[in-house]
């Protein structure tokens, strides 16, 4: 692995630790050369997977894109980083899983919403709302009182 401050090829890895609920690895490295340390990452390479838009239109599932949906979500919310990593892979893996290389943007927001619930009601509400495209405030009292409904039912 090249150094990124001197450019040689001689490193050592430190440290290495699963990340992405043991998706990826990252590993701190120490250049044999000038001792700078520097991360890397590994992660599996698999099949590009296309997410159908709502328009009809295909582009490629990111990652960051998910996870960049969930954080404006969970915004000023006791959530942390990790948390919403965590969440972000646990939706991939859970598509990736169905062995399909296209999976509908709606499909998407399905898996992110009972994860997000059980995280934090509010980041829920909000990402439900864009992602349901409330227009109205009887579309968030709807959302609300099926929210209360649920929890009544898995408190029975």
């Amino acid at each position: 692995m090249l150094c990124p401050k001197c450019h040689q090829n001689d490193s050592k890895v430190v440290d290495s630790r699963p990340i992405d609920g043991g998706q990826s690895i990252r590993r701190r490295r120490e250049c044999l050369n000038c001792g700078f340390r520097f991360n890397t990452f590994e992660r599996t390479e698999v099949a590009p997977l296309l997410v159908i838009k709502r328009d009809g239109t295909r582009e490629e599932f990111k990652h960051d894109k998910l996870l960049r949906g969930i954080i404006r979500s969970a915004e000023k919310r006791p959530i942390t980083h990790e948390q919403m990593s965590e969440l972000a892979s646990k939706v991939e893996n859970k598509i990736r899983e169905h062995n399909v290389y296209e999976v509908q943007s709606k499909d998407i927001g399905e898996y992110v919403m009972p994860l997000l619930m059980e995280l934090d009601e509010v980041a829920y509400i909000r990402f439900a709302s864009v992602y349901r495209e409330f227009q109205s405030k009887e579309m968030f009292l709807r959302e609300l009182e099926s929210m209360d409904t649920q929890q009544d039912q898995s408190s029975e």
